[in-house]
């Protein structure tokens, strides 16, 4: 439901022009290709540049001018009015092409703010000329939105609010506020990046602004209310696509964004998720999270039961012995905020007599270092486990470019014969947190291991030690323990 995608800058690299050369199909988004006017001392149909950005096959432009003198002075090096007339021509020319044209104001904020009357001059030239949009930028990031708003309300007497956009970096950590009080003082279109993506401090943050013009302002957009359940899985897909970490504090979309953890606190969410929940999850595409802790009550343990489909014990005893040991263990140092399936295996055992499936006896990992002929440095690990499995003893041994890749390798490769279902497995995110830094080398380790099986299903679990290697030791065992739990042969 978005309405323009722009899709880089045809002719200014081999990567966007293959991109241009292979535009993905798309249902309601139109392509857009970006570029800067045409250049001092050459007509607009003669500049390669700008002729490249008309022939990509496309039916919109974003054409890049700049709107502060300062600029235009010291960048161009050109006069001020002829800074302007590039403006009017390069877009005339681009709309005599049939593009819609949308023109990108640069500086518009800092050069309205120093030259009011050449900024908007600007601005004009290009509407006047033809421009669908005059998209405002605040390009260095620095404005606060009470100035936003105030200028973009002085512009709107100029040109009509219906052809104006909005622009915003985020370099004062503003971006999606400042976009927000554009819209309030009159523009119509907001440009922007999923994820806050973009250059410095990044530009401002759609998966924020989008939910907040549609469910907190009530504004009619291209995507409707069953499309903006998808928001929270695209996002979570682009992070995975471009393998960055996922944001879990991230307003909207976050994993955190809608987890509750003091007991007070759980509470009264069970009670009316309102009291403590500005919108309803789903809405966004993401699930009311109800975490389990150390500050946890029996209801929240309970609550967070059957959202994980753990059937509660006959014994209610036996409650209140799992919400202890959960207490004992998060003093410790564990924490299961983020390690569900670490959970439900504690859970199940306490409150279920789980079956543990297989018995460590013990482990051993070497890391040998080796320095080559050449000078060059080769590290490798070879990991020995010896398990006891229904009855049986067993023990393998594993190499690997690392003491827990080669623990987890022997690990599963002696536990495949009896759960071939873990063949599938693998361990796709690891991290390490000291817990006790004033112990030096002696200190507590946290580690949380993320795993993933064929069918892409992901879970998280933690384990914590004194040593690095034990406390990875029991992330990867409950990894697996968990896998075997599921049952199923993805």
């Amino acid at each position: 439901g978005v309405d323009y995608l722009e899709c880089g800058w045809p002719g200014a690299n081999p990567l966007d022009d293959a991109f241009f050369a292979a535009l993905p199909r798309l249902q309601n988004t139109r392509a857009v290709a970006f570029g800067m006017t045409a250049r001092a001392g050459i007509p607009p149909a003669e500049d390669a540049q700008l002729r490249a950005i008309l022939t990509a096959p496309v039916s919109a432009v974003c054409l890049v001018g700049k709107t502060w003198d300062f600029h235009v002075d010291v960048a161009l090096n050109i006069p001020l009015e002829q800074n302007i007339s590039l403006i009017a021509e390069s877009v005339a020319f681009a709309v005599s092409t049939g593009k819609e044209v949308l023109f990108d104001a640069e500086h518009f904020f800092d050069g309205y703010k120093t030259n009011p009357a050449y900024a908007l001059a600007c601005a004009r030239a290009a509407w006047k000329a033809g421009a669908r949009w005059v998209v405002l930028c605040d390009t260095n990031g620095g404005l606060l939105p009470d100035e936003v708003r105030a200028i973009v309300q002085t512009i709107t007497v100029h040109i009509p609010g219906e052809h104006l956009g909005i622009h915003c970096h985020n370099d004062a950590e503003v971006a999606v506020a400042n976009s927000l009080a554009a819209v309030a003082a009159g523009v119509r279109q907001v440009q922007g990046t999923f994820g806050g993506l973009g250059e410095r401090c990044g530009n401002a943050n759609l998966a924020s602004i989008i939910p907040a013009l549609i469910l907190k302002q009530g504004w009619r957009t291209g995507i409707d209310a069953k499309q903006l359940t998808h928001l929270t899985p695209l996002v979570r897909r682009l992070e995975t696509r471009l393998n960055r970490p996922h944001n879990r504090h991230a307003a909207y979309v976050g994993e955190s964004a809608f987890a509750h953890k003091g007991g007070l606190h759980i509470s009264a969410v069970v009670r009316n998720p309102r009291s403590y929940e500005h919108l309803e999850p789903s809405a966004v595409g993401n699930q009311r999270k109800i975490l389990v802790s150390d500050q946890a009550g029996k209801a929240a343990l309970i609550d967070r039961l059957e959202a994980l489909k753990i059937p509660l014990p006959q014994d209610k005893h036996n409650l209140t012995v799992l919400l202890n040991r959960i207490k004992e263990l998060e003093f410790n140092g564990f924490s299961f905020e983020n390690a569900d399936a670490s959970f439900v295996l504690l859970a199940q055992d306490i409150l279920h007599g789980l079956n543990n499936f297989f018995e460590l006896q013990s482990f051993r990992v070497i890391d040998e270092k080796t320095v080559l002929a050449d000078g060059s440095v080769e590290t490798f690990s070879t990991a020995t486990v010896r398990v006891k499995i229904n009855g049986g003893m067993y023990a393998v041994e594993a190499g690997g470019n690392g003491p827990v890749n080669a623990l987890d390798e022997a690990l599963r490769s002696v536990l495949l014969e009896a759960y071939p279902i873990l063949a599938s497995v693998r361990l796709v995110d690891y991290k390490v947190r000291i817990l006790t830094p004033h112990d030096g080398t002696q200190a507590i380790t946290r580690v949380l291991i993320e795993s993933q099986d064929a069918s892409g299903r992901t879970w998280n679990t933690v384990g914590v030690s004194s040593n690095v290697i034990d406390a990875s030791y029991k992330a990867v065992e409950d990894a697996l323990r968990y896998k075997i739990l599921l049952g199923d042969n993805k």
